[in-house]
């Protein structure tokens, strides 16, 4: 890679070859303070090096020393998988090390590759689950071998270090391992495809980054070889070919189907080919799949997967909030997808989503000290999940209680990687001297506009708590630029202050299109009043119910701010009240009463409750904070009173 292109794509996790917007690099935001920053100093602190721990502790990171000694056997711990758990950690540290130079991380990252690097094979071949003594040979089992997909992850972490570092060990790793795919599943060799894409979006992002068009073909052709039968059935009911997205090629399926981290993965490769090869019809494609399924598919929280079952999508308007899913691993695969689909497109719809996921799914999964998570996200919590262990290993993905690891632990080192980059999402910059702001957080911005003109932002709120955004003018061109600033869908009434004046912000964008003075400062102002929120009549586990919202999170009331002898599903919302925010918090007036159990749950006639209604206020909390105070029972969707 030339010293040009490291310049150009330096710490960008997806950096597009081609597109409408482009995305800034670490170098060009630095969250300050705030939410954001928060977590992601937390993932810094705690979250990365207790990652590491469980991994040697459950023999996952020694799984790399038996094969490089040939002394891999039968009994390997963890699932076959595990590596990329490894590589998904590998790649956090190495893009956290990329934002803060901590001698401590660039420690890990090179302790960590020495081990991976001693285990591949003389033509590049990396896995410790097959082609080693006691195993099977390799790509026997392509349905849920994970082999390919766990060289995806590889390759990824190698595009953290080289857009953070440079070329080192980690990239010449991934080189080969990425040559060996292309030799063995090319044009000329396999026409096979893994059970769990992955692969496709690590072989075009190092394409990408390493200028390797080799690489980019090798990920169209794993693309275009899905929806075609080529893996076998999946047992159990769960889906059949839908399972793999293998039911219907990418280019014609009209909505995501099947297990939904695989789905999301794939069509996140698929917006990197569909740009990197001028295939609108492709783009088009994801695009219109994204469309159906947040309209009928995705939960309020912005999480996907209704089904437990396959970890799957459901049909249309089914969306429990008892039975969802709602993977942690599926919130960062949306984030993904969406992100791709706003560079290609320029469509704020996608960064709307990404908030909305953002601050009630993937800000939900850590605990607040980081060493413990979700790994699935219900809407509703019928009873307390069971008190923490942290020092067990959970063997229940839906248990309601974070866990401090899981017996398949995805969704740790998937959100270390993705907080390790949140700034990156924050702006973006296009044409010659425009600048969109997407996301609000403390935070310093400088960029570099198209036309090589340099400007520079200090960002200062304590958004979501309060909504007003204020950015200051630190440097910029002497030439009119084209400044935007996101207005969420939900934030009618926004309003912008710049000069003295103000004026209306409708939900999209306000633009400021002029000369910026150094000094000057604009004021975005966003409504947080809580606000009601009501289902589509066609989601049938909802109907009846009203939930609330403030600013972009999602609210819920908790058992334990219940007062005692009051459960949750004796609570119906007066929604001719609306929620207000007194003391810190949020509240609704509901009616409570105490129904007493009868024999059979059923009548002829509508029951009258045993008890007398009595109006009470319940304080909810914002759903990404749930559980953290033990043990609760929850619910997002609450019963609407009689009116």
């Amino acid at each position: 890679m030339t010293a040009a292109q490291h310049d150009d794509q330096h710490g960008r996790p997806v950096a597009p070859g081609k597109g409408r917007q482009r995305p800034l690099g670490m170098a060009e935001v630095t969250l300050t303070g705030g939410f954001w920053a928060k977590l992601q100093q937390t993932n810094a602190a705690a979250t990365l090096a207790h990652c590491e721990e469980w991994m040697e502790r459950l023999g996952w990171l020694a799984n790399f020393d038996h094969a490089a000694d040939g002394t891999t056997g039968p009994e390997r711990p963890g699932w076959p998988f595990s590596d990329s758990e490894v590589y998904k950690l590998l790649e956090a540290l190495a893009w956290e090390y990329g934002r803060t130079a901590d001698p401590v991380h660039g420690a890990a990252v090179r302790r960590l590759t020495a081990r991976i690097a001693r285990a591949q094979d003389p033509d590049g071949y990396l896995n410790t689950a097959y082609g080693h003594p006691g195993r099977q040979p390799r790509y026997s089992d392509l349905e849920f071998g994970h082999e390919l997909y766990c060289t995806g992850h590889l390759l990824q972490a190698a595009v953290a270090r080289l857009r953070t570092y440079g070329e080192d060990e980690l990239t010449a790793v991934a080189r080969r391992a990425a040559d060996h795919v292309c030799d063995v599943f090319g044009p000329s060799g396999r026409p096979d495809i893994c059970g769990h894409p992955e692969i496709e979006a690590g072989l075009a992002e190092l394409g990408r980054a390493l200028g390797e068009p080799r690489y980019v073909e090798q990920a169209r052709l794993f693309v275009e070889r899905r929806g075609h039968g080529r893996l076998a059935n999946v047992p159990f009911g769960i889906g059949g070919a839908a399972y793999f997205q293998d039911d219907e090629p990418v280019r014609t399926a009209g909505s995501w189907r099947g297990h939904v981290v695989r789905q999301l993965y794939l069509a996140a490769a698929a917006v990197d080919v569909a740009v990197e090869t001028d295939d609108g019809e492709l783009l088009a494609a994801v695009e219109r799949q994204w469309a159906h399924t947040v309209a009928r598919r995705t939960y309020l929280t912005g999480g996907m997967g209704s089904r437990h079952q396959g970890e799957a999508f459901g049909d249309d308007w089914e969306l429990p909030a008892d039975r969802a899913y709602c993977e942690t691993c599926a919130g960062v695969a949306s984030v993904m997808v969406s992100w791709r689909l706003y560079l290609a497109t320029g469509d704020l719809k996608y960064a709307d989503l990404i908030e909305r996921t953002g601050y009630n799914l993937i800000a939900a999964s850590p605990r607040s000290d980081g060493r413990a998570f979700f790994y699935a996200n219900p809407l509703h919590q019928r009873a307390p999940g069971p008190a923490a262990d942290d020092g067990a290993v959970s063997r229940r993905a839906e248990g309601g209680t974070r866990a401090a690891w899981f017996d398949v632990s995805c969704c740790p080192t998937n959100v270390a990687r993705t907080l390790a980059t949140w700034q990156t999402y924050l702006a973006t910059v296009a044409g010659e001297r425009e600048l969109t702001l997407l996301q609000y957080a403390d935070a310093r911005i400088d960029a570099t506009l198209g036309d090589g003109s340099p400007i520079a932002l200090d960002v200062e709120t304590a958004y979501p708590d309060d909504g007003t955004i204020a950015i200051r003018v630190r440097q910029a061109p002497p030439a009119p630029v084209t400044l935007r600033l996101r207005v969420p869908a939900w934030a009618d009434g926004a309003w912008l202050e710049e000069g003295g004046g103000r004026r209306p912000a409708a939900p999209g964008a306000v633009v400021v299109e002029r000369r910026l003075r150094v000094g000057e400062e604009l004021r975005l102002h966003l409504p947080l009043s809580p606000r009601h929120t009501w289902p589509d009549p066609r989601i049938d586990a909802l109907r009846g119910c009203v939930a609330v919202e403030r600013g972009p999170l999602v609210l819920c009331a908790e058992s334990v701010d219940l007062p005692p002898g009051l459960t949750l599903d004796a609570i119906a919302v007066d929604t001719a009240s609306p929620p207000t925010d007194r003391s810190g918090g949020t509240l609704i007036r509901a009616s409570a009463t105490t129904d007493a159990d009868h024999a059979w749950p059923y009548d002829n006639r509508p029951a009258p409750r045993d008890t007398p209604a009595q109006s009470t206020e319940v304080p909810l909390v914002p759903y990404h904070q749930w559980a953290e105070r033990g043990p609760s029972a929850m619910r997002v969707w609450l019963p609407a009173a009689p009116r």
